[in-house]
């Protein structure tokens, strides 16, 4: 009886663990599309700074995944929305902030089933990635309090920016493994 509770009480932590994968792979989703056109309309700063927080999601993916796998479970390869496509500029960073505060609000909730739970090494991971979680809402909140005050001025400022994160980071074909 008691190895059919702890069962029960990793599957509830696999689950939350799951659900916040899937609200991860829809944030990658989101933001890459974001980068693409925001790149597209040549604000190249905010084209970049989009594509690495959506590097944290994929990261962030990973680590929940990782821990799925350490708990016996099997990662979500789904995500937990729809992509919105073709976003006006004036709709995208407080949309991003949206999702983003839904995130936070949501891990937080996530972090008590954990503690409810018995898993505290859970209850750490979504501890430290609601903190980068909420890095993200306040870039984004930012943006959008930007463009509501300043519009066209603001976005004149990074008309023509680059949209270049730097060097790329070394994958399988260029990594250590790389013939």
């Amino acid at each position: 009886m008691a190895q059919d509770s702890k069962e029960l009480k990793k599957n509830k932590v696999i689950e939350v663990l799951n659900k916040a994968r899937s609200m991860e792979l829809l944030a990658i989703y989101q933001y890459m599309n974001q980068h693409y056109n925001l790149a597209d309309m040549d604000y190249g700063d905010l084209a970049a700074k989009v594509k690495l927080i959506a590097i944290d999601e994929m990261r962030h993916a990973e680590m929940f995944a990782e821990r799925i796998k350490e708990l016996g479970g099997e990662p979500t390869a789904g995500f937990d929305g729809q992509v919105e496509k073709a976003q006006k500029i004036e709709f995208v960073f407080p949309f991003d902030a949206k999702l983003e505060d839904d995130t936070i609000a949501a891990y937080n909730q996530f972090l008590l089933v954990c503690r409810e739970n018995g898993d505290s090494i859970s209850m750490k991971l979504f501890e430290t990635i609601t903190d980068e979680e909420q890095i993200h809402f306040n870039y984004f909140d930012n943006v959008s309090d930007h463009l509501k005050k300043l519009g066209a001025a603001y976005l004149a400022q990074i008309a023509g920016t680059p949209a270049d994160t730097g060097p790329p980071s070394k994958g399988f074909v260029t990594g250590p493994g790389a013939q």
